[in-house]
C-alpha cells in the first residue's frame, strides 16, 4: 500500500469531528464536503473572516482620501496603510510561534477580537493619529486570524479537502476585491467613511462564532511543542525594514535613498531567520515552496500596480475601462482556484501555473510598445491570474504537508511572511526606479516594472520544478 492509500485509510478509520467525535462511518475523505456536516461551520466562518480582512484591506483604500480630508490627516496617509502592514508582519510570527506551542484556538479567538478592536477605533476616531492606531490594532488582529486559520484548516481538514477549501479561500480574498470598492463608495457617500470600519466590526464576532465548534480539542497545555522565543524579535526587525522600504518608496531625494537602503538591510538581516532554512537558495521542497509563494507574489502584484498607469497615461483608457481590465484577474485567479480544487494530481501544478505567470508577465511586458495591441495586455494579464490562481492554494496544501504538527504554525507563518516581504521589497524597488526614469523616458520606466516581473516569473519557474 502506497504512503498516499495510507494516509487516506488511517483517516478513515479515524477521523475527528471538530467538535471531537471520531467518526468511522464517513468512508474516506472524497466521501464529505467541505460543506458537510463536520465542517460546514469552519468553511462558512472561516471564509467569512478572511472575507472580512480583504473587504477591510480593498474598502479602506477607497475610504480612505475622504478621511484624511475630515480629519485634516494628510502627513499620516502613508503610515494608515504602512503601519498595518508592519504590523501583521509581527503579528504573523506570533501566531505561528503561539498556535504550534498552544494550539490555533486562542489565537484565533484574541486575532478576531484585536481586529474588531481596531475596527471599533478608527471608526470613532477624531483625530489622524487615533485612526492610525486602530489601523495598527487592526494589522495585529488580521496576521493572528490568517496563520491560525491556517493551522485550523491543518488540523481538522483531511488533506484531501485542504486544495478545495484553499481555491475557495482565494475567492473569499478577490470577491470583495472586485466587490469592496463600490460597496465602500456608497457607504461613504450615503453613510459616513467610519461604516466602513464599524460595518466590519460587527460581522466578525458572528464569524467567529461560526468556527467555535471547530476549535474545540485545539488547545494544548505548554510544552507540547517548543516555542522559538527569538522569532517576534526578528519579526520585529523585519517589520521595521518592511516599513522602512514602504515610506522611503514613496519620498524624494536622499531621505528615500537612506530610507530604502536601511530597510534593506534590516529585511538582509532578519527575513532569513524567519524563513524556512535555504529559501533564497531555492532548496528542494518547503524552502522552494516558501520562495514560491514570494517570488510569485511579488511578480504578479508589480505587475497589477503597473497597468491600471499604461492603460491610463499611455493607452488613453477611462478608469471604467482600466478597471474592466484588471478584472479580468480576478477572473482568472478564481478559475484557476476552480481548476485545482479538482484535479486528481497537483504534483504538477507549481510548474504549470509558474509557466503561465511567465508567459503572461512576457504579453504584459512588450505592451510598453505602443504597436502591440491592447488585447495582449489583456490576454497576458488573464494568463498571469490563471497561473496564480493554481499555484497559491496548492503552495498553501503543500506547506501543511509537509509540515510536522508542532511547526504547521511556524511554516505557515513563513509561507505568508515571504509574500509580505517579497513583496514589500519589490515594489519599493520598482517604485523608485520608476520614479526615477519617467521624466527622462516613460517606456524605459514601464520597462522596469514589467521588466522586473517578468524576470521575477522566470525564477518561479525554476522554484516551481523545486517545489513539486
Amino acid at each position: 500500500m502506497t504512503s498516499s492509500a495510507l494516509e487516506v485509510e488511517g483517516w478513515r478509520r479515524r477521523v475527528r469531528k471538530p467538535h471531537g467525535v471520531v467518526m468511522s462511518e464517513l468512508g474516506s475523505a472524497a466521501a464529505v464536503g467541505l460543506l458537510s456536516r463536520p465542517y460546514r461551520s469552519l468553511t462558512v466562518g472561516a471564509l467569512t473572516l478572511i472575507s472580512l480582512v480583504a473587504f477591510e484591506y480593498v474598502a479602506v483604500a477607497t475610504a480612505m482620501p475622504t478621511v484624511v480630508r475630515v480629519l485634516d490627516g494628510l502627513a499620516l496617509y502613508a503610515v494608515a496603510f504602512g503601519g498595518t502592514m508592519a504590523a501583521g508582519v509581527v503579528s504573523m510570527v506570533v501566531s505561528g510561534g503561539w498556535s504550534d506551542a498552544r494550539g490555533p484556538a486562542m489565537p484565533l479567538r484574541v486575532g478576531v477580537a484585536v481586529f474588531a478592536a481596531g475596527l471599533l477605533i478608527a471608526g470613532v476616531a477624531p483625530v489622524m493619529w487615533v485612526l492610525v492606531v486602530g489601523r495598527v490594532v487592526q494589522g495585529l488582529g488580521g496576521g493572528l486570524i490568517s496563520v491560525a486559520l491556517y493551522v485550523v484548516v491543518g488540523q481538522v481538514l483531511p488533506e484531501a479537502l485542504r486544495a478545495r477549501f484553499f481555491g475557495l479561500l482565494a475567492g473569499a480574498w478577490l470577491l470583495p476585491s472586485i466587490a469592496g470598492p463600490l460597496l465602500a463608495g456608497l457607504l461613504v457617500e450615503r453613510l459616513s467613511w467610519r461604516w466602513v470600519f464599524l460595518g466590519t466590526a460587527a460581522l466578525a464576532l458572528p464569524a467567529l462564532a461560526l468556527v467555535g465548534p471547530s476549535l474545540r480539542g485545539l488547545s494544548w497545555p505548554a510544552g507540547r511543542h517548543r516555542p522559538r522565543m527569538l522569532r517576534p524579535l526578528w519579526a520585529v526587525g523585519a517589520a521595521a525594514g518592511a516599513l522602512g522600504l514602504h515610506y522611503g518608496g514613496q519620498q524624494t531625494g536622499a531621505v528615500s535613498v537612506v530610507l530604502v537602503c536601511a530597510g534593506l538591510g534590516a529585511l538582509v538581516v532578519f527575513a532569513p531567520k524567519l524563513l524556512p532554512t535555504g529559501t533564497f537558495r531555492g532548496r528542494a521542497g518547503l524552502p522552494s515552496v516558501v520562495a514560491l509563494r514570494g517570488i510569485a507574489g511579488a511578480a504578479f502584484s508589480t505587475t497589477e500596480v503597473f497597468i491600471p498607469l499604461l492603460l491610463s497615461r499611455e493607452r488613453g483608457l477611462s478608469p471604467t475601462a482600466a478597471g474592466f481590465v484588471l478584472t479580468t484577474s480576478a477572473v482568472g485567479w478564481m478559475a484557476g482556484s476552480w481548476v485545482q480544487a479538482r484535479l486528481s494530481s497537483q504534483d504538477r501544478i507549481p510548474v504549470v501555473g509558474a509557466g503561465l505567470l511567465a508567459v503572461g508577465s512576457v504579453g504584459v511586458l512588450v505592451t510598453v510598445i505602443p504597436a502591440v495591441p491592447l488585447a495582449v495586455c489583456v490576454a497576458g494579464l488573464a494568463a498571469m491570474a490563471l497561473g496564480m490562481g493554481l499555484v497559491y492554494p496548492v503552495l498553501s496544501t503543500l506547506t501543511l504537508r509537509l509540515s510536522p504538527p508542532g511547526e504547521q504554525g511556524m511554516n505557515s507563518s513563513a509561507l505568508q511572511l515571504s509574500e509580505s516581504l517579497f513583496t514589500t521589497t519589490v515594489l519599493a524597488v520598482t517604485g523608485t526606479l520608476f520614479a526615477a526614469w519617467l521624466v527622462f523616458s516613460p517606456a524605459t520606466a514601464y520597462l522596469a516594472g514589467f521588466g522586473v516581473a517578468a524576470a521575477l516569473a522566470l525564477l518561479a519557474v525554476a522554484a516551481g520544478f523545486r517545489a513539486r
